[in-house]
């Protein structure tokens, strides 16, 4: 289960009470943050950190990996 605080509506269904993208904006903004107080630390590292702390699905921790290789150019 996500990170993300949930409630159950009258049908059964699972709803997010976070926005949706939520976790991969804080995602960014740690990385962002570990590196700056750690630049000797690799960007693969803090993505895999990253996904594994706000249990990011493979297709945002791949967007992910994307947006950080195009910031560091």
């Amino acid at each position: 289960m996500r990170q993300s605080a949930r409630i159950v509506s009258k049908k059964g269904f699972f709803m997010s009470i976070q926005p949706e993208g939520e976790d991969l904006r804080k995602a960014v903004k740690w990385i962002s943050e570990e590196h700056k107080y750690n630049p000797e630390t690799k960007y693969s590292k803090l993505i895999e950190a990253a996904c594994l702390k706000f249990n990011l699905s493979p297709k945002e921790a791949e967007y992910l990996a994307k947006f950080v290789q195009a910031d560091k150019k």
